[in-house]
Order: structure tokens, then C-alpha cells, then sequence
């Protein structure tokens, strides 16, 4: 928790000094009240007291009252401030963590945790600051400045309160012992409530198809139950606490009161007005006293989950990524050229290599392929080219250069990328298509835009809708359609006007004419880009200058399509799974 307040800034440490101030003044006209209770005691006790005297004392105990007041709406403006600040800066740091992050990491602590991390365990630490300024610490002030108050006035009270006290103290501990497991159960509770939330929104259409409503109902419901158990289990721990409080506060006034009752009975005539006065002053500094370890309380309420939550956070932030930038950042003419060098891929903690030993070389203005079953690494294999993970053994070199070399932005700014299942953001179609853009396109934009779109065959139904590139898109392109979705995606590639394209099976929901038009018009318009094709049909990869067959992360054949088909087995078998001799060329 300690670790997280090293993001506050100087101005900032300046703002708790100032809260710590007024926390302070705060004290001291809260516990000047019971001396001038005890003055206004005295002068109604003595008789022929002038009634100026006893106003005046009221007058002065009023302007404490109000003084305490204005310094707590002061310390809470600051707490509030402070709080909100620190909560900001951590779920930017936290998004920004995780943006930097590779899919190693991501895969480690999962999606709907990094969400809960950033919304809920933050939230936790804004409540702790806003909390924890107000009373963390004025409840200690309070507590040892009250106790050097009534320290020498009675030592049996003194007694009474030092029992309550560890009363107290004793239940807070009990209580804390059972309820502290449990808050740290709560937030992973927590990740897997929106884990499943998450698979049934996003899955909708396949659990109604499936008739799977019943059972995402009752897994939604198990884990439901299970986070409400664990908060009533928690929620009834802590309302025992506070009954206990009580009573123990009461008790210690009525403490005070019998003993204060037997003391003055037993004194002489010319104490017992001295000793009545103690009596009232020490029971309001007594309550203050106890005031403060309930104050304390409270944030051990909090503490255990926010303490969770602190330890979840940094968990994120002290996490290192593996893809650490690079330096190079000149532009190198032969960018376009890529070069596989005997290279290995092994998933992080998996036992198994996925690729073994891939070396080729692609050319500026070349299109290579990959074809294979499935799980044979091709996607896997095109992944290591914008470093999404990087090559366990051997070297992926762009231009002459080891893709480790490159800082990320200008690796990236050199590759349109279309994943396997096209990701639409919410927006406009014109947001999608122009989305990332590198600042190279400085005139006539729109233009480029409009001819990206023409290219990935996506004009003529963005022209059918009313608003045509302004039509809006739902989250995940939701109202759009798989053929549509990858068409906007592709042209979202070609508008960046890359030096290399990746298509990771990216032609799999369009028809053969729409494929082969694609193909044609990207091999006219981006001729000296260097294109990477993952797919699954035959057709789509016929006409490429290299087409690369995987069998089980090895290369079973390199070559061009007629050569393959003539000394690949693996690319035979899967083209005359597709296509007839005929069609094929080779009777």
C-alpha cells in the first residue's frame, strides 16, 4: 500500500503536509471543548457565578465547534482531491502498463483481471486515501493527545479506560483474524464474476443457439453465490464489531460515572466540586479516546481488501515486459525485406517447440504464404514479424536488421496487420478504417481513405448505407457483418500504406470472387509491399511468388505452387482436399 503513495508528486506531498495541519488543529479545538465543559461545570456549580462568565465559555466552546468543523470540510477537501488524483494516475499507469505489455503477460494474469485491477482494486485504493487522510491519521493524534490529557487525574479511571481499550482492541483483532482470508478471496471472486460475465455477453449469440442459457445462468449463479457468501460472511463479522464498540463505550462511561460517584462520596466537602468537574472532563476526553480506536477501526474494515487490491496493482506495474523496445528508429530502404533465420518458437511454460527450425527469405514486392493444418504454426509464425512474441532460438530480421533492434512504433508503423478475427472498434467506419494512423498521410486523406475502402472491395456496401462512411459501428462491429468486418479491417491495413502486410487468414469470411478481386487489386495498388498471407484454401494462394507448407511447425516445403504440387506430399494432399486435378492444372 506504502509502495502506491510513491506516485504521488511533490505538490501533491505538499497537500498532506497542509491536511496534516489543519488535522492537527482540528484536535486541539476538539479537545479544548472539555476544558471549557469543565469551566462551564465550575461556574454553575459556585454560587453567585456571573451568567457573562458562563456565555462567554459557551461562546468560546461554539467557536471550537465551528472552528472543527471548517478544518474537517478543509481536511476532507484535501483527502478527496488527493484520492481522486492517485486513483487517476494509477488506472492511466496501469493502461499504459498494460499496452506495453505482450501476449505472454496478458495471457498470465488474463483480461478480466487487468479490468478488475484497473476499475475495482482502484477504486479500493481511492476509498482507503479518502478515508485513511481523514482518519488514519487523526485518529492516532487524537487518541495519544487525549490520553496525555487525562494521563495523572485519576488512576482508577485511567484503569477503566486502559480495559476498554484492549476490549476493543481484542474484538477488532478476533474479528480481523476470521474476516482478513476472506477479503483477500473476495477480489479473485471478483475476476472470475467477470470472467463469466464477460463470456456470456460476448458469446450471446452461440449460447441462444446452443439453448445454453440455463447453464450460463447456473455458472453466472455459482459464482455469484459464491462472492455474495463471502461478503455476508465478511458483512456479519463486521457488524458484530460495531454493537461491540458500543457497548464498550457505553460501558466505559458508566465505568467512569460509578467510579467517579464513589471517589466524590468518599472526598471531602472542598474536593468533590474539583472532582465532580474531573469527572465530566474526563468522560469526554475518555469518549474521545475511544472515538479514535473506533475511527481505527473503521479503516481495518477497509484496510485487508484495499491492502488486496495495493498488492494487485503492483503486481501489474513491478511487472517487466519481455518485449522490451529497441533503439533503431532509421529508415532503412530495403525495410520490406524479411528474413526468417533458423528460428524456434516455444510458448512461455509450454514443454513443446511450436516452430522448428524455419528459415526463408521474402523480397520487397513479394508475397509469401503459409499453408498447413490446423495448429501447424502458421499463425504463430507470422506473429514473431511485429513481435507480438519474440523467437525463442534464432533471428527475425526486417531490412538486414533483427526485429529486436527496432523500437516498437517504427516496427509497427512499417506493418498493416489483420488478424484472424477482425477487431472492429466502436465508431464510425471511417474511424476504423483511418484508425492508427502515423501522421506519413498529410494531403488529400480522405481520398486515400475512400481508395483503401475501393481496394478491400468494402465501397459498395459502405455506399448502400445512408451515412455511408459516417454509418456508425457498434462494439465489435456487432452491426456489420463477418465478410463486411474483414473488408473494413483490410482496408484499415491498406490506408497505413505499410512496407509489409500480414494477413492472418484474413480472406476466410469472402466469397471466391470478392477473395480474388482483393488479391488482384492489393497486388496492383501495393505491388512493392512485401505481403504474408496465412490461409486455408488453396485458391487464395495459388499465385503467390512463395508459399511455405507447415506440418507440425516444421517446413514440409517451400516453393512456388507448381513446384509443390509436384514434390510437396503435405501441400498435395491438402490442395486435392480442395481442388480437382483438373482445377488444378496437373492431370
Amino acid at each position: 500500500m506504502l509502495k502506491l503513495l510513491k506516485h504521488l508528486k511533490k505538490w501533491e506531498w505538499l497537500q498532506v503536509l497542509c491536511g496534516l495541519i489543519f488535522i492537527c488543529f482540528q484536535v486541539w479545538l476538539d479537545l479544548k471543548l472539555p476544558d471549557f465543559m469543565s469551566e462551564i461545570t465550575k461556574l454553575v456549580q459556585t454560587p453567585d457565578s456571573p451568567m457573562s462568565s458562563i456565555w462567554a465559555a459557551g461562546g468560546k466552546m461554539l467557536l471550537c465547534a465551528l472552528g472543527s468543523l471548517a478544518a474537517a470540510v478543509i481536511v476532507g477537501f484535501f483527502a478527496a482531491r488527493l484520492a481522486a488524483v492517485l486513483s487517476c494516475r494509477l488506472r492511466d499507469q496501469i493502461y499504459k502498463k498494460v499496452e506495453s505489455f505482450s501476449m505472454e503477460e496478458i495471457g498470465n494474469f488474463s483480461i478480466s483481471s487487468l479490468i478488475t485491477r484497473s476499475t475495482n482494486d482502484v477504486t479500493q485504493i481511492q476509498m482507503i486515501v479518502a478515508m485513511g487522510m481523514q482518519v488514519m491519521i487523526k485518529a492516532p493524534i487524537m487518541a495519544v493527545w487525549a490520553i496525555l490529557k487525562i494521563s495523572g487525574k485519576s488512576w482508577q479511571w485511567s484503569a477503566a479506560t486502559g480495559c476498554a481499550v484492549f476490549v476493543l482492541l481484542l474484538i477488532v483483532g478476533t474479528l480481523m483474524l476470521f474476516a482478513l482470508p476472506k477479503f483477500k478471496a473476495i477480489q479473485k471472486m471478483t475476476d472470475h464474476l467477470n470472467l463469466v460475465t464477460r463470456e456470456s455477453l460476448t458469446g450471446v449469440r452461440v449460447i441462444r443457439a446452443y439453448n445454453a442459457e440455463k447453464y450460463q445462468e447456473e455458472k453466472f449463479e455459482k459464482e455469484n453465490e459464491d462472492l455474495t457468501r463471502t461478503h455476508l460472511f465478511t458483512g456479519r463479522l463486521m457488524a458484530i464489531m460495531m454493537p461491540g464498540m458500543t457497548l464498550v463505550m457505553n460501558g466505559l462511561s458508566l465505568a467512569i460515572y460509578w467510579i467517579g460517584a464513589f471517589l466524590i462520596n468518599n472526598a471531602a466537602m472542598t474536593e468533590r466540586l474539583g472532582l465532580f468537574s474531573d469527572m465530566v472532563v474526563y468522560s469526554s476526553y475518555a469518549m474521545q479516546v475511544v472515538m479514535a480506536f473506533m475511527m481505527l477501526v473503521m479503516i481495518f474494515i477497509m484496510l485487508p481488501r484495499a491492502t488486496v487490491s495495493a498488492n494487485r496493482i503492483n503486481e501489474v506495474l513491478d511487472t517487466q515486459p519481455r518485449i522490451l523496445d529497441g533503439k533503431e528508429t532509421e529508415s532503412i530502404t530495403s525495410i520490406g525485406e524479411v528474413e526468417f533465420k533458423n528460428v524456434s518458437f516455444q510458448y512461455p511454460g509450454a514443454a513443446e517447440y511450436v516452430l522448428h527450425d524455419i528459415s526463408f527469405k521474402a523480397k520487397p514486392g513479394e508475397t509469401v504464404a503459409f499453408i498447413g493444418s490446423t495448429g501447424s504454426g502458421k499463425s504463430t509464425l507470422i506473429n514473431l514479424i511485429p513481435r507480438f512474441y519474440d523467437a525463442t532460438e534464432g533471428q527475425v530480421l526486417i531490412g538486414g536488421r533483427d526485429v529486436r533492434e527496432y523500437t516498437l512504433e517504427e516496427l509497427h508503423n512499417r506493418i498493416g496487420y489483420v488478424p484472424q478475427k477482425a477487431v472492429i472498434f466502436s465508431g464510425t467506419i471511417q474511424s476504423n478504417i483511418v484508425f492508427g494512423e502515423n501522421g506519413k498521410l498529410e494531403a488529400d486523406t480522405d481520398n486515400i481513405m475512400k481508395k483503401s475502402a475501393d481496394i478491400a472491395q468494402a465501397t459498395d456496401f459502405i455506399e448502400k448505407k445512408p451515412e455511408g462512411f459516417d454509418a456508425p459501428v457498434a462494439q465489435n462491429g456487432t452491426n456489420l457483418s463477418g465478410g463486411q468486418k474483414q473488408r473494413v479491417a483490410i482496408a484499415r491495413a491498406v490506408n497505413r500504406q505499410p512496407d509489409i502486410f500480414i494477413f492472418d487468414d484474413s480472406f476466410s469470411a469472402l466469397d471466391y470472387k470478392t477473395d480474388s478481386t482483393l488479391r488482384r487489386r492489393l497486388a496492383q495498388e501495393t505491388g512493392s509491399a512485401t505481403t504474408f498471407i496465412v490461409a486455408q484454401r488453396i485458391g487464395t494462394i495459388r499465385h503467390a511468388d512463395q508459399i511455405i507448407v507447415l506440418d507440425e511447425g516444421h517446413m514440409a516445403g517451400i516453393g512456388t505452387h507448381d513446384e509443390l504440387i509436384k514434390t510437396c506430399k503435405v501441400y498435395q494432399e491438402i490442395a486435392y482436399s480442395q481442388l480437382s486435378k483438373e482445377e488444378l492444372g496437373n492431370e
